[in-house]
Formats: C-alpha cells, sequence, structure tokens
C-alpha cells in the first residue's frame, strides 16, 4: 500500500445520516450494538449474516486512533474468516510465531508458538487496529440487515417488560428507539455500563508503560523481541514489534513516578527511541501514548437485556496480546446465542452460558496477565532476584525457560466446564474435549484443497469419522428432520481418509478428505468417531460412534433445551 493510500485509510470517515425513528417511525429491533470497534463489528457481522437484523451505534465516525490492538491471533483469524474478511487482515498484516528474551544485552531463548504448520492460519498477525476495523467495515457493508448509525451517542436506556428503550443524542437532536437485546461493546469507559450504574473491579498495578510506534525501513526480522534490564533502558523492559507500513511498536517500561503526560513530548520518546536503535537512526513518530496495567472485570457479563463484551465487560494488561483476542472470542460466543434465542431455538437461560463461560475465560486471561505484570514489573528486590536469576538460568536449562514471562500469549479457553457440554463417555486422547475449540487441518473436497474449519459453518455440525475397510454409522435424513425441529438446521461432514470410503454417503452430506492424516491425529478420529460442534466451532460432545440418540440429548443440553 502506497503512503496515499495509507494515509487515505488512517483519516476515512464515515457520514452520519438521520434514522427514521428521528422522523417519528417507531421501531423495534431484535438487537442493537452500542460501539462499532472490532468487538461490535464482529457481534453485528455475525448476527446479521446468519440472518438477524442488527442496528450499531457509535458516537464517533472515524476508525481509531493510533495502531492500538496490533496482535490478533490464529483463533481469531479463524473467526474472522468465518465472518468473511479473515484473508485481507492476512495479507495486509504482518505474520510472526517467533518470539525471542533478552536479558540486558545478552539473547536468553526463542520461542515458536506454531511449530506444526499444516494450519490454514498463522501464530499471529500483526496489524494496526484501523486496519482491522476497515477491513470489518468493508464486510458489514455487504450485509443489508446490518445498519451503523455514526455519531448517533447513548444517553440514556431503560429495560421495560420485554425490550430496552433507549435515548440515543445526534447532531440533530435526541431520538428513543427500542430493542429486544442490547450488546454493549463501548470499550474500557463504557458509556452503557456507567449508565446502568455498574463497575468493572480490580487491579491497577503501579507502573507505566509508552507506546511508540515509529516508521522506519528496518531489517529486523518480524518476531516479538523483549528486553529485560538492556543497557538502553537499564533497570526498565521493553518490547519491539513489527507492524504493516515499514512501522515499528516498542514499548518502554517508564515506572510509576513517569509523567504521563511530559513522557509522550517528542523531546522524551526519540531519545528512548534512538537509544535502542542508534543515535543516527532516522525515523518518525506515527503515534504515541502511555498507559497503566489494568486488570480487572465486571461482576457478571449478563444485565437482563443488556449483555457486556470486550473492554466493556473486562481489562487486561496488554503483555500476551489478551484484550482485542477475548473480545473477539466474546463476540462469537454471545451472537450464536442470541441468534437461537431471538429464532425461538433455545430458552433465554442459554445467554447465561454467555456470562459463565466468558467470566471464566475472563478470570483465565486476567490470570495470566497479572503473573505476566508480576514478572516483568517487580515489586520488591525478593522479587526482582528471582525473576534475574530466572532470566540467568534460563539461557543454558531448559526448565527455567518455562517460569520465564514476558507475556503468555493469547490463546482460546477451553470451556472445560461449560454446562453445554456433555460429558466424554468413551476414551479419547487429544486434547479436543468438549470445550475446545475445533482444531483446524487441511482437507480436499471434490479434487479442491480446503480446510476443515470453512465446513462447519454456522449452525451445529456433526464431524463423523470413516475409513476405506468397514461402514461407519451416519445420521439418517429423518433423524436430521428431527434434530432441525429441536434445534435447528444441523450439518453433516464426513472426513474421510486418502483411500476413500467403502460406503455412499446421503446426498447432501459434505465428504472432505483428510489430506495427510492432520484431521484424524488432532481430533484421534478412528472410525465412526463423532463429533457435535457448537455454531461457534467448540466442540461440545463426541462419541465413538453416532447414535441418533446420544446426539439429540447433547444437542438439547447444548441450547438449555434438557
Amino acid at each position: 500500500m502506497n503512503a496515499s493510500a495509507e494515509a487515505d485509510i488512517k483519516s476515512r470517515s464515515y457520514e452520519y445520516k438521520p434514522c427514521p425513528e428521528q422522523g417519528g417511525a417507531q421501531a423495534d429491533h431484535p438487537v442493537i450494538v452500542i460501539g462499532a470497534g472490532p468487538v461490535g463489528l464482529a457481534t453485528s457481522i455475525d448476527l446479521a449474516q446468519s440472518g438477524v437484523k442488527v442496528v450499531v451505534l457509535d458516537d464517533d465516525n472515524t476508525l481509531s486512533n493510533g495502531s492500538r490492538a496490533i496482535c490478533f491471533s490464529k483463533r481469531t483469524l479463524e473467526i474472522f474468516d468465518r465472518l468473511g474478511c479473515g484473508q485481507p487482515m492476512v495479507d495486509k498484516g504482518v505474520i510472526w510465531k517467533t518470539g525471542k528474551v533478552f536479558f540486558q544485552d545478552n539473547p536468553v531463548y526463542e520461542f515458536d508458538l506454531l511449530p506444526d504448520t499444516a494450519y490454514r492460519r498463522p501464530a499471529f498477525v500483526n496489524l494496526q487496529q484501523y486496519y482491522c476495523e476497515v477491513y470489518l467495515l468493508d464486510r458489514a457493508k455487504d450485509l443489508p440487515n446490518l445498519e451503523i448509525r455514526w455519531k448517533n451517542r447513548l444517553v440514556g436506556l431503560e429495560e421495560v417488560k420485554d425490550s430496552v428503550v433507549l435515548t440515543v443524542e445526534t447532531p440533530d437532536g435526541e431520538y428513543k428507539t427500542r430493542a429486544k437485546w442490547i450488546v454493549a461493546c463501548d470499550g474500557g469507559r463504557s458509556t452503557t455500563r456507567q449508565l446502568m450504574g455498574l463497575e468493572s473491579k480490580g487491579n491497577i498495578f503501579k507502573d507505566r508503560f509508552l507506546i511508540a510506534d515509529i516508521k522506519m525501513p528496518a531489517e529486523f526480522p518480524p518476531e516479538r523481541w523483549f528486553w529485560f534490564d538492556p543497557p538502553f533502558h537499564p533497570g526498565q523492559s521493553v518490547l519491539l514489534h513489527k507492524q504493516p507500513d515499514d512501522v515499528w511498536r516498542i514499548d518502554f517500561q517508564l515506572g510509576w513516578d513517569a509523567d504521563p503526560v511530559a513522557e509522550r513530548e517528542p523531546e522524551k520518546v526519540i531519545p528512548r527511541v534512538k537509544a535502542l536503535l542508534g543515535q543516527d537512526a532516522e525515523f518518525t513518530l506515527e503515534w504515541v501514548s502511555v498507559y497503566t496495567f489494568v486488570c480487572m472485570r465486571m461482576d457478571k457479563f449478563r444485565h437482563g437485556r443488556v449483555i457486556f463484551a470486550g473492554d466493556a465487560a473486562h481489562g487486561v494488561s496488554p503483555f500476551g496480546a489478551r484484550g482485542a483476542n477475548s473480545g473477539v472470542q466474546d463476540a462469537e460466543n454471545i451472537a450464536w446465542k442470541l441468534r437461537y434465542v431471538l429464532d425461538g431455538k433455545a430458552p433465554d437461560s442459554l445467554l447465561d452460558t454467555y456470562d459463565d463461560e466468558r467470566v471464566y475465560a475472563a478470570d483465565e486471561n486476567i490470570l495470566n496477565s497479572t503473573r505476566s505484570t508480576d514478572f516483568i514489573t517487580p515489586k520488591n528486590q525478593a522479587s526482582m532476584d528471582f525473576r534475574n536469576a530466572t532470566l540467568e538460568l534460563a539461557r543454558d536449562f531448559p526448565f527455567a525457560q518455562r517460569h520465564v514471562n514476558s507475556g503468555r500469549l493469547s490463546v482460546p479457553a477451553v470451556l472445560a466446564t461449560s454446562a453445554l457440554n456433555t460429558a466424554d463417555i468413551d476414551a479419547f486422547g487429544g486434547i479436543l474435549a468438549p470445550g475446545a475449540v475445533a482444531a483446524d487441518a487441511p482437507v480436499e473436497e471434490g479434487g479442491r484443497d480446503g480446510w476443515l474449519l470453512d465446513m462447519l459453518g454456522d449452525s451445529f455440525s456433526l464431524v463423523i469419522f470413516a475409513d476405506e475397510k468397514s461402514d461407519v454409522r451416519v445420521p439418517k435424513s429423518e433423524e436430521l428432520a428431527e434434530f432441525a425441529q429441536t434445534v435447528g438446521p444441523l450439518s453433516v461432514l464426513v472426513v474421510a481418509p486418502k483411500g476413500g470410503l467403502k460406503q455412499d454417503v446421503p446426498k447432501g452430506y459434505r465428504v472432505v478428505t483428510d489430506i495427510d492424516g492432520h484431521a484424524a491425529k488432532r481430533y484421534d478420529g478412528k472410525a465412526g468417531t463423532t463429533y457435535l460442534m457448537r455454531p461457534d466451532q467448540h466442540v461440545c460432545a463426541r462419541f465413538r460412534k453416532f447414535d441418533a440418540k446420544a446426539v439429540r440429548a447433547a444437542l438439547l443440553r447444548a441450547t438449555c433445551n434438557a
């Protein structure tokens, strides 16, 4: 992308338009989403592409200021694939999987986040948040049942019997509108949360970090470099990341006593950058910010007909890239559940499982983020001595490397305790137990290469493994019809080995070939092995053979219909 196109995206704004309610029209929307950041847009697209009408309210009409969230994980990219906008993000982003840790001026060790390369998406892609938002907005404009209202600021809300009444302020004055459900994705300073008299609770860590996004041509590899106590910034830590457009993210630990306003000034930032890069380094400052570590969350994410997601619900310190990634995972969790409730396929108690599952995931992220913060910023001399001794040992002893914590990088939570899971009754190997996110694998369909996750769709899915030697039990058409009456459409995917199938598969079932056996290995997939996948691609049940009664019971449990 040339400099002109890059500048055009960063300065892009969106048009405010009056809505029908401002002219006196009555409206009762199924879902209103508050906030058009990555989490709000992901929620809205997920709902809209599955047939739910959505309105998004945003109090601004521009993209995010500065790079902000930049590290998007493999799981998040897989979600963006399902939303129809993953490929442009990967095409634009900086792909990376290697991290290196340094202590003072010596390398300690390096790690590989995805040594197995037989996945569609890389471990991470670095991409400025404004690009992420652009690609989500490009996808959103293709969905006729998704309306984004710019410069529409929420200033009041009241829950009535079966909906929520919102008061919205615009350049043309206020109007009122109604929605069955509200999803609040309006960030760490959530207006929705404030209007409801709710709060997030947790820890504010007494340290400050400077973010300096600089633009420069450089030959550094696309890796994550983290220094503890480097000679160019003694007693503190530094992180370096590459972004698109020759932009580099540098995080400098400052200490609690640093002045957050003065430290943003160029005369303070430039000497720090030159200490790292060399006095002759040529660069320009793109964006500068100072932040404080925060780990906190709301007590509950569902409050009646208002549901909180992303930073509005929980916040973590940035080391580990757990903020935006967990927010997008919130989005995919709530979207399918709202759809099933709106369609009458599930009671609204299904939405309580959003609260259970995503509070569990938030606590996991907060725990990891807190541990990282404690290691990066020791609070006393004993902690500092322990950290430095660990770093010294890690140069030569792998056991010590496991204790070095420069930020445990984002992975999706395994929702092992979810009430939607059906416990295993058969013995399985591997990690894809109920509650885990489905694993991708290369497959072939009709002579064309593809990927397993692309075959699952937006409904519940059965994945059944077969072989070339024997017949395996697959659902009959009347069984699928019975399932559909209960929970809606259920797709069937048969995974065959390279040798093909002995049996004929009913028309309408997809059959894919397991290239090189990756799917069978990851799912411990023997002949007859059957997985039931939720619409958000989490495993909710697995069996060694298809049994219609067992699958029906698992479906009822997974939709709170049991």
